[in-house]
């Protein structure tokens, strides 16, 4: 397969036609440099060399009575997390502070739950306005579950910029991993998003026991749903849930998947979501040649790698942080022990 023809129809704005995909995501391992090599024309097209940081706030724990097979957080779930209702304007301020420091340009704030209920979203709003007033450099993305009529809207109006809310799987695989809400339940509260004239996030998890059509059929269901914000998880297999234990990526084959959504979805803002330290591993800085962006720090019941480690592997890409420049740190001179 000439890869970089794919990347030619990509950014004509091109879909790929179904052999195309699959060639794309069964692509092995000897192709894995051509293949990230063509997806990064597509991503330096609309990205140029920029990394945009976003930083994730866990604002509601736990207490959730969805039974999403995947999540520590499920009313299926033994995982031993901390569990707490909705954190107050003080706590919200003082992650937004931690979020500012480490360059994140946005501020994912989630709770758990199916839906929040009127007062939630009161508070939620109120703890959106403080950070939009001490720190108003941080885009704000809600991710608050299944969404009511009228719910976005106030979202908006409280400066919200996106509303987070991940398609995750195929439609024929999504009863697989969750019985308590549909996949269209879920295509409803994107659509409600974009409604309301908030920018749409939503994505992929991948890793949870889908057949390469089902990673192929998301692919195309992001792409008819025009989104500006695509994360890719692969699955943290967390003890407790009905998923621990589960290891079915390797780093070439998450590789394969981040190249076919950025062909299927040039201009979207493509990122490196969780899970990326346990699957990629050693080729996290190849996955960012595809994608333009990655959560930094901690994610939302797991501790993700150390922010410095995040900063200087972008450094040493000779990318630059989205908003905010990195300060250059490197050694004034080159150790002699280095020379020897």
């Amino acid at each position: 397969m000439n890869w970089n023809h794919l990347a030619a129809k990509s950014l004509e704005g091109m879909a790929l036609t179904r052999d195309e995909a699959r060639s794309v995501l069964d692509a092995p391992a000897s192709e894995t440099i051509r293949l990230v090599g063509a997806a990064y024309e597509v991503r330096r097209r609309y990205f140029g060399n920029r990394v945009r940081l976003n930083y994730l706030f866990n604002a509601k724990s736990g207490l959730c009575p969805e039974d999403c097979h995947y999540c520590s957080q499920s009313k299926i779930s033994s995982a031993p997390i901390e569990k707490y209702p909705l954190k107050s304007v003080a706590e919200t301020l003082k992650m937004a502070e931690r979020a500012a420091g480490v360059h994140a340009g946005r501020f994912c704030m989630v709770a758990s739950g199916r839906g929040p209920t009127d007062g939630e979203l009161e508070q939620f709003t109120a703890n959106v306005r403080a950070v939009r007033e001490k720190f108003p450099q941080l885009e704000i993305c809600a991710c608050l579950g299944l969404l009511s009529e009228g719910q976005a809207e106030k979202l908006k109006a409280a400066g919200v910029f996106a509303v987070n809310h991940n398609l995750n799987t195929s439609e024929s695989h999504y009863a697989e991993i969750c019985e308590t809400h549909t996949y269209q339940d879920r295509i409803d509260t994107v659509n409600k998003v974009k409604g309301a004239g908030l920018s749409a996030c939503s994505g992929a998890l991948v890793g949870m026991g889908e057949a390469a059509d089902d990673i192929i059929d998301l692919g195309y269901a992001l792409r008819e749903q025009n989104v500006e914000s695509l994360p890719v998880n692969f699955l943290m297999p967390i003890e407790g849930t009905p998923l621990q234990g589960r290891y079915d990526l390797s780093p070439t084959r998450c590789l394969n998947i981040l190249c076919l959504y950025r062909f299927l979805n040039p201009k979207a803002s493509l990122r490196i979501s969780g899970g990326r330290e346990i699957h990629l591993r050693s080729l996290q800085s190849l996955g960012l040649y595809v994608a333009n962006s990655i959560f930094i720090g901690d994610y939302l019941t797991t501790k993700g790698q150390p922010a410095e480690a995040d900063l200087q592997m972008i450094r040493d890409l000779g990318f630059e942080i989205e908003g905010d420049p990195l300060p250059d740190r490197r050694p004034a001179s080159v150790p002699q022990a280095v020379l020897k």
